[in-house]
């Protein structure tokens, strides 16, 4: 039966028949009442397209709007709701501008108030005088004017039934909007939503994880979470902690951890290759090495080997500190492949990071006779059939590595580093490039615990968590482009001592945009203050070979002070270097400068990051400053970067592959996280397959997009 839409674009019936078309969570949120196509257009830039997705987009913040006040009791500056009487209304017309100013004059017994909306004319038909209306926004003074306070652009709501307030006179829901869409049409559009449809938001979760967690039944939290009625603190309703909010949050973790419990409960059925951990390669590579690996590096070596011994899959995450070592127990790692007959491979994010693990790769394994074959995008003679062919033992690439032209003769472990910047839908792809090869992931950003059960909660976890014997600690400090004077002379001094000097800079080249300082423009500079100085430059535009020759005169100590842009944040290891200025240090994220310092410090020399920023600069930038200056230890950083960012996109969850969390908050809800996961996986330990919860298993692989490789039906 054909739909048809009248009145503002609600579904209706036809007249032909009594049929009245069936809705559901699915329903196109252009057949809600009071949409239609072009709001669907405008709804679609919040991410909502659905019925189901009106449901779940929350309110960001709540009012108290319960409070009527008397115009004389209103207080200046105050967010205020008001019960009047209409005593005029007119459009007033600027010269100027030839604005249209629709002012409307009301009053109660202890006073008059005005307010006024601009460019909104057509106002002047819904108020009539003697109307009593209630009105809700900031009051302000107006010295001028007879009335003497007023508000402008007030939500307001004509006062007749009380049944059907939505803007006022209770906790009201703010919703994030978007241009051609205010909060408060949102929030009719929820209203009328709610009100109607609610019905269809069913539980899903089994009743015994509902009754031994103490959760209030979803399609009523749902209710409550957009429009309060039964919880009404507004302070606990803005901390998102309300018992609607609670189950809500539940719910996200909860579907998120069972999701990870389906991925490695899968993964640990699945056969994989069971290496012989032989010590041939692995001996000769490490006697080879001018240091002795550290205690961390051996104990996480011993679970690698035990996992690689074992005849199913590896999925480890291996993480830790900047120079901890990371890229040694990938190379051993690889070795145990490359003995067994196998090829290993490793992916990274940018060509600039494949290019430095190539570099170092190929100069600690040349000497064993091993292939080692670099593959990106940007290189032109690709090396497809030497490692189709076998011959290219150890290919280290980009994302170009689980392209479909490109096959692997044989691959055994596959190794990608910085898992943040990918997701589990590459990493399927890199799994099904061989017979369920082993994985490593790897990243340099030490991952704050509650981080790594939310995003890693599918893998084992080896945490590297000692530096090499004799790194110092950085001293780091925070200057003023009025102290550069002072920076010149540290930076001299460090130099008169035959040391070596990193200057870093946000940008290749000058923006007209961003006044920020160029790499470019600052090696000339440079080069002027510094001329019986050599100084080399490396940025991303550079080709690669022109990029490791500068690199290469640095580390040699051919060249004495390098300027660079954020290229140098992995891979160069300079233990001469023993002072790093940060250009624009405000402009940077605090993982980056952390990961930046760590370029410093590796020598026998005290060490020191200079961070000159620029201001005024945010909240946020001063925090993150503030934390460079307290700390060099990675963990308490990445804690410190988790809050500061929050954990939306502290590591992007969008492009990891996991849900996003819309709602909950994995600093503020660790104690309903804990709780959530435990019953997932104790939940997928009892019924894997969730054929007793077929409500469930459809939310779950809703929730998911398709993305588990999923639940076998």
């Amino acid at each position: 039966m054909p739909l048809r839409m009248k009145n503002n674009n609600d579904l209706t019936r036809t007249k032909t028949s009594g049929y009245s078309p069936q809705i559901s969570r699915d329903t196109h949120v252009q057949y809600v009442k009071g949409v239609g196509p072009a709001r669907a257009n405008l709804l679609k830039r919040l991410g909502i397209e659905t019925l189901d997705d009106i449901f779940f987009y929350f309110p960001w913040r709540y009012e108290d709007r319960k409070d009527l006040k008397k115009i004389s009791s209103l207080n200046l500056g105050n967010h205020e709701t008001t019960l009047c009487e209409v005593v005029s209304s007119d459009v007033i017309t600027t010269p100027r501008k030839r604005m249209k100013i629709f002012e409307l004059t009301v009053k109660d017994e202890t006073g008059f108030l005005k307010a006024k909306w601009f460019n909104q004319p057509y106002l002047k038909k819904y108020f009539q005088k003697g109307q009593k209306v209630i009105l809700s926004g900031v009051v302000k003074g107006n010295p001028y004017a007879a009335a003497g306070l007023e508000m402008e652009s007030p939500d307001y709501e004509l006062f007749g039934n009380e049944d059907e307030l939505i803007h006022t006179s209770r906790i009201v829901p703010v919703y994030k909007a978007t241009e051609g869409l205010s909060p408060k049409q949102i929030r009719t559009i929820m209203f009328n939503t709610i009100k109607a449809s609610s019905h269809i938001v069913k539980d899903y979760l089994p009743e015994d994880i509902i009754r031994s967690n103490n959760l209030m039944s979803l399609p009523l939290a749902v209710k409550e979470a957009h429009f309060p009625e039964e919880f009404t603190d507004v302070n606990v309703l803005n901390r998102g902690t309300s018992p609607a909010h609670r189950r809500l949050v539940f719910d996200e973790f909860f579907l998120l951890e069972l999701g990870l419990a389906v991925l490695k409960k899968r993964e640990t059925l699945e056969k994989g290759i069971s290496f012989n951990v032989k010590d041939g390669l692995v001996d000769k590579f490490l006697k080879g090495l001018p240091f002795e690996l550290t205690n961390a590096q051996k104990r996480v070596l011993g679970e690698i080997r035990s996992d690689m011994q074992r005849p199913f899959q590896m999925n480890r995450l291996v993480h830790g500190d900047v120079g901890c070592g990371k890229t040694v127990v990938a190379l051993v790692s690889m070795l145990i492949a490359v003995e067994n007959g196998y090829q290993a491979c490793l992916m990274a994010p940018t060509e600039l990071l494949a290019e430095q693990h190539f570099i170092n790769i190929h100069r600690m394994v040349e000497a064993l006779g091993l292939r080692v074959a670099l593959l990106t995008s940007g290189i032109k003679d690709k090396p497809v059939d030497d490692i189709s062919g076998g011959s290219a033992q150890i290919v280290i690439g980009t994302h170009a590595l689980i392209q479909e032209t490109v096959q692997f003769k044989k691959l055994g472990l596959a190794i990608i580093d910085e898992q943040h910047r990918f997701g589990v839908v590459q990493r399927a792809a890199l799994r099904r490039k061989g017979f369920n090869p082993d994985i490593m992931i790897m990243t340099a950003t030490p991952i704050p615990r509650t981080l790594a059960m939310t995003l890693y909660g599918d893998l084992d976890i080896a945490v590297i968590d000692e530096l090499p014997a004799g790194r110092k600690p950085v001293i780091t400090k925070v200057f003023f482009p009025s102290q550069k004077e002072r920076i010149y002379s540290l930076i001299r001094k460090e130099l008169s001592m035959g040391r070596q000097v990193y200057i870093v800079y946000p940008l290749i080249e000058e923006s007209e945009k961003l006044d920020l300082k160029s790499a470019i423009e600052g090696a000339e500079a440079l080069r002027k203050y510094f001329p019986d100085i050599k100084i080399g430059l490396v940025h991303g535009k550079m080709h690669h070979d022109e990029r490791e020759s500068v690199m290469s005169m640095f580390k040699s100590g051919d060249i004495n002070m390098l300027v660079a842009t954020t290229v140098i944040e992995v891979g160069i290891d300079v233990p001469n270097a023993s002072l790093m200025l940060i250009v624009h240090s405000e402009r940077f994220g605090l993982a980056q400068l952390h990961q930046l310092r760590g370029r410093i410090g590796r020598g026998v020399y005290d060490s020191h990051c200079l961070l000159l920023a620029y201001p005024p600069f945010s909240e946020d930038a001063r925090r993150r400053l503030k934390a460079m200056e307290s700390t060099g230890d990675g963990f308490r950083i990445a804690e410190e970067d988790l809050a500061i960012r929050g954990p939306g996109d502290f590591f992007g969850t969008r492009q990891s592959g996991i849900p996003d969390l819309k709602i909950a908050n994995i600093i503020r809800d660790i104690g309903v996280l804990e709780a959530a996961r435990k019953e997932a996986f104790d939940l997928m330990e009892t019924n894997p397959d969730l054929d007793r919860y077929p409500l469930l298993k459809e939310t779950l692989q809703r929730k998911w997009m398709g993305r588990l490789e999923l639940v076998k039906s």
